[in-house]
């Protein structure tokens, strides 16, 4: 593998597992091992959330550079521990370039969790999260249809490519319409401790829990994008769940 190859293969590892929800320092740090098993020492890998900026130089000394934008991004933990053994494998084997990309290319097209499966999964967080936080079975299955709307709310506005803070100032003003429905209707219902359940489903904590870790690790622009990525979902939350609780109250005065 020369090179450029080898600097190919190494944003591709990178971006990857950067897409995937991995730390910085993850992704740096696979990158570097990278290089070094290909026996490059003149490695240089800067990484945030949204861009990777990778440097190595050629036998002649002129330097090669790849930027790479990560525009799409996800929590995966599934793909980043598949693509962290994907990059031990490349540094203990040291295949060719073809062979590299193919590894990366496998993981790349793992399926995901369709529609059916997080239409299963999302009711249970809600309906559960409900109970844990004090909720009556009524408030819980109220919790529970809170969360099977927002999945298909969620689902239609993926479709059309909406952006994360317009999905979940509507998730969460699913939630709120919902539940005030449920005192219309003349349900005994808890509202804030159905409201609370649907919106663990929302809720990024994965995302902090990595912002800490790469705030620990140093990583500290890296940290505070995704510190802010979160102010500003849990902005886009509160805003649409007052304005769901607002609304009814002007209108039939709830």
């Amino acid at each position: 593998m020369n090179r450029e190859e080898l600097l190919n293969v190494a944003a591709e590892a990178g971006g990857l597992l950067l897409r995937s929800g991995a730390e910085i320092y993850r992704v740096e740090e696979s990158m570097h091992r990278i290089f070094e098993a290909y026996g490059v020492r003149d490695g240089n890998v800067f990484a945030i959330p949204s861009c990777i900026n990778v440097t190595i130089n050629t036998d002649g000394g002129a330097p090669l550079t790849r930027v790479m934008r990560i525009l799409d991004r996800q929590t995966n933990l599934d793909r980043v521990d598949r693509a962290n053994d994907v990059c031990r494998r490349i540094c203990r084997e040291k295949p060719s370039y073809e062979e590299a990309m193919a590894l990366l290319d496998s993981v790349r097209r793992r399926p995901v969790y369709g529609l059916p499966a997080q239409l299963l999964a999302s009711p249970l967080v809600g309906f559960f999260f409900c109970l844990f936080f004090g909720g009556s079975l009524l408030d819980s299955v109220w919790a529970a249809l809170c969360s099977v709307a927002m999945r298909l709310l969620l689902a239609w506005l993926e479709r059309w490519h909406v952006n994360a803070f317009f999905c979940n100032l509507m998730g969460g003003a699913v939630s709120g319409f919902i539940t005030m429905a449920a005192v219309l209707l003349g349900f005994a219902v808890n509202t804030d401790k159905i409201i609370i359940g649907a919106l663990m489903n929302l809720v990024p904590g994965i995302v902090i829990t990595t912002f800490m870790r790469d705030m620990m690790a140093g990583d500290v622009v890296a940290g505070l994008i995704r510190f802010s990525e979160s102010l500003l979902v849990a902005t886009a939350i509160a805003l649409g769940v007052g304005v769901s609780l607002m609304l009814p109250r002007l209108i039939f005065g709830v």
